[in-house]
């Protein structure tokens, strides 16, 4: 290898050498800067944070949120619960002799009254058989009246001494025998009677007649176990319901004072609520599942309740009188219990402990801590500190939408960092959707 070719390497290598040393320089003096920049910027960052959500200043931003003010009146507390719709009376009509079914004269689904005529069988055997009986009570008649002119004619025989008292006695034990002949004789005729009555076949109850289990043509009699139709009465209806047992005594309680209303949770928006109340409690719990059944009795004018059909119930349970009342939403928890952000008039907000009373699902009671008229915040309450600047916003409306099985009430404001949750009130059936804590 000549001198001029290794000259030529060792200048490549002091290259490559001083070309590395520019990078590490260049890498070393941009960590510096960067590390430098970042205590200043953090700084800045939490300066605007405080100025955007600490204590109001004079530049301080306003926080949209939305509020309502609290207000008094009487809340009801409701029991929310599952029913199951019952007729109060429901008859399988059977024919009560036997025949052939000659007529069928009512629809499906129609509604009758009672003693509406629902079908006729063939009454010609039993118009036979009453014609005979009465045939066979005027014979016994004819022979009564002989048997009676003959005591007659013996009882004056007697006085004569034309005959003797034994005939009189006997002829008077025949008059006798005869009088119970005719007494047996009306009552064969009256049952004929009430077999011949039987053979027009009349709805027993009001009510709406099902489908028809059998057609006209055919024979039917008293073993029949479909029957020819059922006829169940829809207007007033029953819908039985369990209640735990742990809500038995404010339940007796309620009834005690009075009539206790009950209304259908309409499934769909628009539909119509029934009315009615409580008809009475089961005489025992059931120890397997800690319930006791309940039964109430709507009028069902619409007849929109169902025989066996699942019904929404909402019974009311008491009334709190007189209370202060604001959204359930407005209402936070903390470390140190509930607390709601109140409005002040220089729409500054200001952290206020409160003492709750009921709550509902929607609504809560305020014991102690705020007074009516004043402004609470219910949404908007994440962002805000004591003595935050806040500015009225319209609440954005939202969707209208069904909720999901399982889901009641209004959403819940989110509460602020570091407080505890406030717990979703009870939506399961027979759960209390207004009690006192």
């Amino acid at each position: 290898m000549s001198r001029k070719t290794t000259m030529a390497r060792a200048f490549r290598l002091f290259m490559l050498l001083l070309l590395l040393a520019g990078l590490l320089a260049a890498g070393w003096w941009w960590w510096n800067a960067r590390t430098a920049a970042q205590p200043a910027a953090q700084g800045q960052g939490q300066g605007q944070r405080r100025g955007a959500g600490g204590a109001a200043g004079p530049g301080a931003q306003a926080i949209p949120v939305t509020m309502a003010a609290a207000t008094r009146r009487d809340l009801p507390l409701t029991l929310d619960t599952l029913g199951t719709a019952a007729a109060l009376a429901s008859v399988t009509v059977r024919s009560q002799v036997s025949g052939q079914l000659m007529e069928v004269l009512f629809q499906e689904g129609q509604e009758v009254k009672a003693g509406d005529v629902l079908a006729r069988i063939d009454d010609r055997t039993y118009r036979a058989a009453l014609a005979q009986a009465e045939a066979k009570r005027a014979f016994d008649a004819a022979q009564l009246a002989n048997a009676r002119t003959d005591l007659a004619r013996y009882q004056s025989l007697l006085a004569a001494s034309g005959v003797t008292r034994q005939q009189v006695d006997t002829q008077r034990s025949q008059v006798a025998m005869y009088e119970a002949q005719i007494q047996q004789d009306q009552a064969a005729i009256d049952t004929a009677k009430t077999q011949l009555d039987f053979t027009t076949i009349r709805s027993p109850i009001a009510g709406r007649v099902g489908l028809r289990q059998v057609d006209a043509g055919n024979l039917v009699g008293t073993s029949d176990s479909n029957g020819i139709v059922t006829v169940t009465q829809l207007r007033p209806i029953g819908v039985t319901f369990s209640l735990p047992q742990q809500e038995l005594p404010r339940l007796l309680r309620a009834m005690a004072a009075g009539p206790v209303p009950v209304s259908s949770v309409p499934a769909l928006p628009g539909e119509a609520v029934e009315g009615g109340t409580v008809l009475t409690v089961d005489n025992a719990v059931d120890p397997t599942t800690g319930t006791v059944k309940v039964k109430a009795v709507f009028a069902n004018d619409g007849g929109r309740l169902w025989p066996a059909a699942f019904v929404n119930l909402r019974i009311r349970m008491e009334v709190v009188q007189n209370a202060v009342v604001v959204p359930l939403v407005a209402v936070q928890q903390g470390p140190r219990g509930a607390f709601a952000f109140v409005v002040k008039p220089d729409n500054t907000v200001e952290m206020r402990d409160l003492k709750l009373g009921a709550v509902t699902q929607d609504e809560a009671v305020i014991a102690e801590g705020l007074a009516v008229g004043e402004n609470v915040v219910t949404s908007g309450a994440l962002r805000l500190n004591p003595g935050s600047r806040v500015a009225v916003a319209e609440p954005a409306a939202a969707p209208a939408r069904t909720a999901p099985a399982g889901e009641s009430g209004p959403r819940r404001e989110r509460t602020r960092p570091g407080a505890a949750p406030t717990p979703p009130p009870a939506s399961a059936p027979g759960a209390t959707t207004g009690a006192t804590p």
